[in-house]
C-alpha cells in the first residue's frame, strides 16, 4: 500500500527522515543489519513500513525503517521485523554454504550460542531434578517422570534454557524448509503452536546427558530466530533410539506426515541400516566390528521386514553414492527439488543413475567380501557410481554451468532473444529428466557391450558390481564427448519446438533412435549410432 506521508515530502524532507533513520538504526539496514553508507548506496536506499499498513501499521515517521533496496526488494514478509528475524536465518544458510548442505537446527542453536553443555541431572524414582550451574543457576528443580502407555518409554516435560539443548541429526537429518517463514509470523503473531520438541537423554554416563532434539526443530528454530532462550521439550529416558528413528521414518514416509525429500529418507534408510547390523550382532554375539554375513542375512533375522530391510540396503548405496566426499556432482543436484539453482533435482538422479547402476535385490555375500582387494560387489557400485558421476560433472557442468543463472526461464530468454551462454545452456538441456534418461540407457549399453564383446559373461543387473576396465571408461568418455558435441544442445531455435516445454521418455527416445521426434519434426539428421560415438574423435572441438 502507498504511503501517503512519503509521497508528500518534500526532497528536504525525505532527506532529514533517511538521516534520522540512519542515526537511529547506527547506521546499518533494518533488514540485513549489514552497514549502510548514504552516499554508496544513496540511489538504491528504501524507506519502508516496519508494520504493514494492511496489518494496522502506521503512516508516520515512527513506523518507518530504512533498508537496502535489495533487501527490501528480496524480503520474505511484508512485516521488516519478520523480515530482520529470516534475513538473519539467510545468514546462517549462507555461512554453511560450503559445506554443502541446508542448515538444521543444530545451526540455528550454534549461531544463537545454543547446544553448549550436557544437562546435570538424576533420577530419584518417579522424579527427574536438574539443575543449570553453567547459567549460574544452582537452585534444583524437580519434574515429574510419566510412562508412555503405547510405547512404554518414560518421559519427561522439561523447560531448558538453550545453551542445554542440541539437534540430533542422526535420528532426524532434515534440513529446514521453506514452511519455517510461516512458523516464524505465526509466533511473532503471538499464536502459539501447541506442540513441543520431542527429544532424549541416556542416563548411562551418569548424572550429565546430552539433551537431543529429534522432532519439532522447525517450531523450535522459529522460536529460537525470534529471540526464545528457552525451550519446551518432551524429553524421554533411555528410550530405544532405533524405535525412534523407525518412528522418526515413518512419519515421512509410510504416513506421509512430514514431507521428508528423498534425499533424507536415504539418509534416514542408511541410518536404519547400520541400527539393524548393530542389533544382529548383539543378537548373535559378535564383535561390534564384525562384517561376516551378508543383506540376506538380516532379512532373514528380522523376519516380518523383508521389504523395509531391502528398502534401507538400497538407500544405504544411493546414500553412500550420493555424500561420497569425492562426488563432483553432488554440487549440482537440488536436494529439495524445487529449486532453479541447479540443473538436477534429485528426483531426477534416483531415476537414472541410482535405478540404473545400482542393483536392487539383496546380496548373499558377506558384507566384508574382498574388501580389502578392493572388489566388494556393493563398495565397486558405489565407487564406480560415483566415477561415471565425476566423468559427467566434468565434461558437462564443472566450469561450464552458471549457478548464478541457474535454471529458470532459460527457454523463454532465447525465444525473448536474450543471451545465453552455450556451455550452461548445453548442461541445462542436458539434464532435463527425460533427456538424460535416455542417454544414460545409451551409457549402460555401452559397458554392457563392451563386456559382451570381450566374451565376460555377467549378470546385467549387477552391471557396476563387476570391475569395469580402463578401456571400457575409455569408451564412456568418447561416447559422453560425442553426445555433447550434438549441436541440438545449442540450437536456440528449438526452444520453441522440443525443449519449449515437458517431454515424456518415449519422445526423446525417438529422437535419439530416429533424429526426429514422434510428431516427425527432425532435430538430428540421424539417429545415434553407439559404436561411432565410442570411437575416438580428435577432431571434436572443446565445449567449455
Amino acid at each position: 500500500m502507498a504511503s501517503f506521508y512519503l509521497n508528500n515530502l518534500s526532497q528536504d524532507g525525505r532527506v532529514e527522515l533517511v538521516n534520522s533513520l540512519f542515526r537511529t538504526q547506527t547506521g546499518n539496514c533494518f533488514i540485513c543489519g549489514n552497514s549502510i553508507d548514504l552516499k554508496l548506496h544513496a540511489s538504491t536506499l528504501d524507506i519502508d513500513h516496519v508494520e504493514p499498513l494492511t496489518l494496522g501499521g502506521k503512516d508516520s515517521p515512527d513506523n518507518f525503517a530504512l533498508t537496502h533496496g535489495s533487501c527490501n526488494k528480496e524480503k520474505q514478509a511484508s512485516d521488516l521485523r519478520v523480515a530482520r528475524v529470516l534475513a538473519s536465518y539467510q545468514g546462517i544458510a549462507h555461512k554453511i554454504e560450503q559445506e554443502k548442505r541446508a542448515p538444521n537446527l543444530g545451526d540455528v542453536l550454534t549461531a544463537r550460542e545454543g547446544a553448549k553443555w550436557n544437562l546435570p541431572f538424576k533420577v530419584e524414582e518417579d522424579i527427574l531434578k536438574t539443575t543449570l550451574p553453567e547459567l549460574g543457576r544452582n537452585e534444583i528443580k524437580s519434574f515429574p517422570i510419566y510412562t508412555d502407555p503405547i510405547s512404554g518409554f518414560q518421559y519427561s516435560f522439561l523447560d531448558l534454557p538453550i545453551e542445554y539443548l542440541h539437534h540430533d541429526n542422526h535420528i532426524n537429518p532434515r534440513a529446514i524448509g521453506s514452511n519455517l517463514r510461516k512458523l516464524v509470523e505465526e509466533f511473532y503473531r503471538r499464536r502459539p503452536q501447541l506442540h513441543v520438541s520431542l527429544a532424549w537423554i541416556h542416563t548411562a554416563n551418569g548424572n550429565n546427558a546430552r539433551v537431543q532434539i529429534f522432532d519439532g526443530q522447525h517450531k523450535a528454530a522459529a522460536q529460537i530466530l525470534l529471540g526464545a532462550r528457552w525451550l519446551p521439550v518432551r524429553v524421554f529416558i533411555d528410550p530405544d533410539i532405533d524405535v525412534l528413528l523407525t518412528a522418526n521414518t515413518h512419519a515421512g514416509t509410510t504416513l506421509r506426515q512430514v514431507a521428508f525429500d528423498k534425499s533424507v529418507q536415504r539418509s534416514l534408510g542408511s541410518s536404519l541400516l547400520a541400527n539393524r547390523m548393530d542389533r544382529y550382532r548383539r543378537d548373535l554375539g559378535k564383535p561390534d566390528d564384525d562384517e561376516s554375513f551378508s543383506e540376506r542375512d538380516l532379512v532373514n533375522h528380522f523376519k516380518g521386514e523383508s521389504q523395509a530391510m531391502r528398502r534401507y540396503v538400497i538407500d544405504w548405496v544411493r546414500n553412500s553414492i550420493t555424500t561420497h566426499p569425492d562426488n563432483k556432482l553432488r554440487d549440482y543436484i537440488d536436494y529439495g527439488g524445487r529449486g532453479t539453482e541447479r540443473p538436477l533435482s534429485y528426483s531426477t538422479v534416483d531415476k537414472t543413475f541410482y535405478a540404473f547402476f545400482i542393483h536392487g535385490s539383496l546380496l548373499t555375500i558377506p558384507f566384508n567380501f574382498q574388501y580389502e582387494e578392493g572388489t566388494n560387489p556393493r563398495h565397486l557400485e558405489i565407487n564406480q557410481t560415483v566415477r561415471l558421476m565425476n566423468i559427467i560433472a566434468d565434461k558437462i557442468y564443472v566450469g561450464k554451468f552458471d549457478h548464478t543463472r541457474g535454471t529458470k526461464r532459460i527457454e523463454n530468454d532465447i525465444k525473448a532473444g536474450k543471451d545465453i551462454a552455450e556451455p550452461h545452456l548445453r548442461a541445462f538441456r542436458m539434464s532435463k529428466e527425460e533427456i538424460i534418461y535416455n542417454w544414460l540407457r545409451y551409457v549402460r549399453q555401452v559397458v554392457q557391450s563392451y563386456f559382451i564383446n570381450t566374451g565376460k559373461p555377467i549378470d546385467e543387473t549387477k552391471l557396476f558390481q563387476y570391475q569395469i576396465p580402463d578401456a571400457c571408461w575409455r569408451n564412456i568418455e568418447n561416447f559422453i564427448d560425442s553426445l555433447m558435441n550434438l549441436p541440438l544442445w545449442v540450437n536456440k531455435d528449438l526452444a520453441n519446438s522440443v525443449f519449449g516445454g515437458k517431454q515424456n521418455y518415449p519422445y526423446w527416445q525417438s529422437i535419439f533412435e530416429h533424429g526426429n521426434a514422434p510428431d516427425g519434426f527432425e532435430v538430428m539428421p540421424k539417429g545415434l549410432n553407439l559404436i561411432e560415438m565410442i570411437q575416438p574423435k580428435p577432431h571434436l572441438v572443446d565445449v567449455a
